[in-house]
Parts: C-alpha cells; sequence; structure tokens
C-alpha cells in the first residue's frame, strides 16, 4: 500500500478480532479495538489483501484512507486514526461510532418529522458542502453511511466508507457508474457527471427521512390521480417487499427466514409494529382475512386472488397462517443481504455437514424442517448452480440471494453499467 500505510497495528492496538465484530462487507470486516497507550476504544476496519484483486481494488484502499485523512477534523465525518499493513490486511483505524446506522432508525421510526428531517439534512448537506470545498466527492451517500455517535443523540450523524469517494477539480467529469441505484443520480447513470450527484442524493435521502419510501414512485396515486391525495395512509414499502418475496424460489424463502430469526428487536421493531396492527386478534399468526384487512388499511386496492397469492408465498410452513418469523421474513428490507454475517450463519444452517456445499439431501432436510414441500429441489439447485457441480458452494449461494437486489456490494453497479432507475425496487 506503500506511503497510505505505516507501522505495526499489533503494537499499538489490542483486537478484539473474535468477540467484538462491528459488521462485515464485502472487503473488509469491522472489529473493536483498545488503544494500548490509552484505553480507548476504536473501530478497525480490516480489509483482506486476499481480495484486492486488481490495481483498481488496490487504489481504491489507498485512495480511501487519503480521503479520510483530508477530511480529518470535520465533525460530521468519522475520524481516522491510523492506517496499518501487515502481509495479510490493510486495518484502517476511526473513531467508533456506537449508536449504529442512520437506515435502521429510519426502519425504526417509519419517517421523521419536518423539523427532525431538516436538522438531519442540513448535516448531511454540510457533509456534502464540506466534501466539495476539499475537492472530494463521495458518490455513495446513504443512509447506510451515516453512523450516530450516541445511540442516544439522532444528530450525531458521522459520514463513512469513502471507498468509492474521488478526488475531483472544478469542471471535471466522470465516467465511471458507481453507487447505489436507491440514491444515484440519473447523469451518473448517463457516464457524464460531477459533484452536483452528490446534491441529488441528498435530496433522495431527505425524501426518504420524510416518507419512510424512496422518490421513485411514478405509478402512485398521487401522480397518477390528477395530483388528488386519497384520504389514508401512504401505501408502504412493505406491500412491494411481499410482492419481491412471493417471486423468490424456496432456498432464498427459506434463507430469509434463518435471517429474520437472529436479528434483534431494534433491526425489526417497525415490522414488529406493522405485524401486531395486522394480527387483529392478537392470535400470533395473521390469517387471510386479517392480511386483507390490514393491507386495506394501508391503502392497498389489490384484489383477492393477489392477496391470496401473497398470502401463500409467505406462508412458509403452509400453516394456513403467517406467523411472526415468517411476516418478518417476508417483509424484510433486502439491504439485509447486503451484511456478510447473515449470509454466513443462513449458510451454515442448511450446509448441516460442514462441507462448504448445499446438496439436494441438505435442502430435503430443511423443508422438512420447514414443513414445506421438497418438489422441484433440483431446478433450486440449478437456478443457483453456476459450475453444474449438483451442489452449492457459498458463492453461488451469496449470487443467488443478491440476485435483482439492488445495491449490494461496494462495486455493485461498476459490473451493471446498463441499470436504469427503474430498473431499481420501489421500495426502502
Amino acid at each position: 500500500m506503500g506511503n497510505a500505510c505505516g507501522g505495526s497495528l499489533r503494537s499499538k492496538y489490542l483486537s478484539f478480532k473474535q468477540t467484538a465484530k462491528l459488521g462485515q462487507g464485502q472487503f473488509g470486516t469491522t472489529y473493536l479495538c483498545t488503544e494500548l497507550s490509552t484505553g480507548v476504544d476504536y473501530a478497525c476496519k480490516s480489509i483482506s489483501k486476499r481480495k484486492l484483486i486488481t490495481k483498481e481494488d488496490i487504489e481504491d484502499v489507498r485512495r480511501e484512507i487519503q480521503i479520510m485523512h483530508h477530511l480529518s477534523g470535520h465533525k460530521n465525518v468519522v475520524a481516522i486514526k491510523g492506517a496499518y499493513e501487515d502481509q495479510l490486511y490493510v486495518h484502517i483505524v476511526m473513531e467508533l461510532c456506537a449508536g449504529g446506522e442512520l437506515f435502521d432508525r429510519i426502519i425504526q421510526r417509519g419517517h421523521y418529522s419536518e423539523r427532525k428531517a431538516a436538522e438531519l439534512t442540513r448535516i448531511i448537506v454540510g457533509v456534502v458542502e464540506a466534501c466539495h470545498s476539499l475537492g472530494v466527492m463521495h458518490r455513495d451517500l446513504k443512509p447506510e453511511n451515516f453512523l450516530l455517535a450516541n445511540k442516544d443523540d439522532d444528530l450525531s450523524l458521522k459520514a463513512i466508507d469513502f471507498g468509492l469517494s474521488v478526488f475531483f477539480k472544478p469542471g471535471q467529469t466522470f465516467t465511471d457508474v458507481v453507487g447505489s441505484p436507491y440514491y444515484v443520480a440519473p447523469e451518473v447513470l448517463l457516464k457524464h457527471y460531477g459533484p452536483e450527484a452528490d446534491v441529488w442524493t441528498a435530496g433522495v435521502i431527505l425524501y426518504i427521512l420524510l416518507s419512510g419510501v424512496p422518490p421513485f414512485w411514478a405509478g402512485h396515486p398521487w401522480i397518477r390521480d390528477h395530483g388528488v391525495a386519497p384520504d389514508r395512509p401512504l401505501d408502504p414499502a412493505v406491500l412491494s417487499r411481499i410482492k419481491q418475496f412471493s417471486a423468490m424460489n424456496k432456498l432464498k424463502k427459506m434463507a430469509l427466514r434463518v435471517i429474520a430469526e437472529s436479528l434483534s428487536e431494534e433491526e425489526i421493531a417497525g415490522l414488529k409494529e406493522m405485524f401486531q396492527t395486522m394480527d387483529a386478534d392478537n392470535s400470533g399468526a395473521i390469517t387471510y382475512d386479517e392480511l386483507k384487512e390490514g393491507l386495506r388499511k394501508y391503502g392497498s386496492t389489490l384484489k383477492d386472488t393477489e392477496i391470496r397469492d401473497l398470502m401463500d408465498a409467505a406462508d412458509i410452513d403452509n400453516s394456513g397462517t403467517i406467523d411472526y418469523i415468517e411476516f418478518i421474513a417476508a417483509t424484510l428490507h433486502l439491504n439485509k443481504l447486503e451484511r456478510e454475517e447473515h449470509l454466513v450463519a443462513a449458510f451454515s444452517y442448511f450446509d448441516k455437514d460442514g462441507s462448504g456445499y448445499i446438496t439436494v439431501d441438505e435442502l430435503q432436510q430443511a423443508c422438512k424442517e420447514h414443513n414445506m414441500p421438497d418438489a422441484f429441489l433440483d431446478d433450486v439447485i440449478n437456478e443457483a448452480d453456476q459450475d453444474n457441480d449438483g451442489r452449492i458452494d457459498y458463492g453461488e449461494f451469496v449470487a443467488m440471494m443478491t440476485k435483482g437486489n439492488m445495491g449490494v456490494g461496494r462495486r455493485t453497479m461498476r459490473n451493471s453499467l446498463n441499470i436504469s432507475m427503474r430498473d431499481a425496487p420501489g421500495a426502502l
């Protein structure tokens, strides 16, 4: 890595790699670490050199470190403490943000008041202005890339993840397509853009803060019905998620259920509240009539046959009702699939013998556990089995789970240059 890194991590920090993992991404894992000389806790992102395959990958990490140092001192940008390198990893030690992601706060709350959204947007726009004034374009602003320094203070925002950020000069334009489809500016897709793209993204975040959903719903009744807003709640993103869920194969549905069972109360608080609202008799399961009435209250105009199809799709164990975990699995935001710890846990659940592969026999066993019919399992295997060896390895499993989930991975759009705004899912 050259001049970007220096010194030994172990000589200065005690790392809690086995017990205190804070997060995991495509290129690196973030752990808690403690500075030996002061006892102060920090976050350490360890990037595996094995995953830095191309010169571009190496340059991305080097530039990320340089930009973090360049922006150091701004109160709403995560502070870098230092960068270190050994034979296997590049380590970036930075300020610890214990309050979690802004994204999870939005999911938890549904949306913010105008006053609170204005306060948060002022901070986000301030970060954009600071970056641009220092000749830096972030290029991947989104609620997931703002952490809270303090869990009790919604305004303690810190911008993170400068892995796609670049230095720019006034008037310079860029052509590489990067970012996350929910938030990316149209000119990025047209491969001719500058720092203004960050401003567009900040506007998208503002819209989501206020409404809880992305802005690109051209078919919404407010637009379709000549601007007349019906006197009922906004149709939530949850309906869109259930529709996505209904199109998934059995393995993906079961995997989502496994992931749903592992999530914390904080991560699913909003969905839990929605389940309890629909479960009118507090039985712990949603019947067809309850689902129909619940969707009606949320503004759905689905036909009875469509609601029945959604019911059948979400009822993983064929009990005739949707239990709590089934509801969470069907309505879970696909952002959760970006998190490698969830994917690893789900894969391990199916890989009963720890061989590193999911076989037809193991799928049959999982179907039995979930009371699902085991017909067409060969088709499920074939759908994911890229090397045609009759089984699914972890890489193939990840590819299947993230297929069609816009925004997965650090460089997703770099390999998806033909994506258009209409292809992005219409739900947060």
